[in-house]
């Protein structure tokens, strides 16, 4: 990741998470949250008291910032502080917020029949997507990057190369679902 204009204290950011190891969303959302927090401030991120941090908090909640965008500006704090500035002391100045754990809707067998059936074109290839999706539960970019060679029909497994995060892992093929594929 690359910037035109940088303060030494980016750079060395920059610098931290990539020795980390972090990908360029990460690095990219961590520097957006270091900016808001910049722009709180009114200087730089590195001088912030204690009582900077919980007004920083304080203003996050009364402007009502979603749970999960609150906890990832901390996670940007935390790296800043904890990593970059060592100043691991600062960390219990954060707080996280939580957000209750809804139930995700489940479609029922006819519903997904449908949404399968409404896929675009003459071909299995939309159907098919679709239905490794829904039913080994991968993401669009696994599906996207999927092979032949990755279904293991002999052991019904979907080998899932560099998914979510770099990692490889490996997911139960349906017998339905290897019935389509073989078509």
């Amino acid at each position: 990741m690359t910037c035109k204009k940088t303060t030494p204290l980016r750079e060395r950011m920059i610098e931290d998470m990539r020795i980390h190891g972090m990908g360029d969303k990460a690095q990219k959302a961590h520097i957006r949250a270091i900016k808001h927090f910049a722009a709180f401030l009114k200087r730089s991120p590195h001088t912030a008291a204690p009582d900077d941090l919980r007004a920083y908090q304080l203003h996050m909640t009364d402007t009502e910032v979603t749970p999960p965008t609150f906890n990832a500006r901390i996670m940007a704090l935390r790296f800043l502080f904890g990593t970059t500035c060592d100043r691991e002391e600062m960390k219990r100045y954060m707080q996280f917020r939580t957000q209750p754990r809804r139930l995700p809707t489940v479609l029922s067998i006819e519903e997904v029949a449908e949404v399968i059936a409404a896929a675009p074109g003459p071909g299995l290839k939309y159907r098919a997507a679709l239905s490794i999706s829904y039913g080994a539960g991968l993401r669009a970019s696994e599906v996207c990057s999927l092979k032949v060679s990755d279904i293991d029909s002999d052991r019904m497994l979907i080998h899932v190369d560099e998914g979510k995060g770099g990692k490889d892992r490996k997911v139960m093929l349906s017998p339905d679902l290897l019935d389509l594929l073989s078509t």
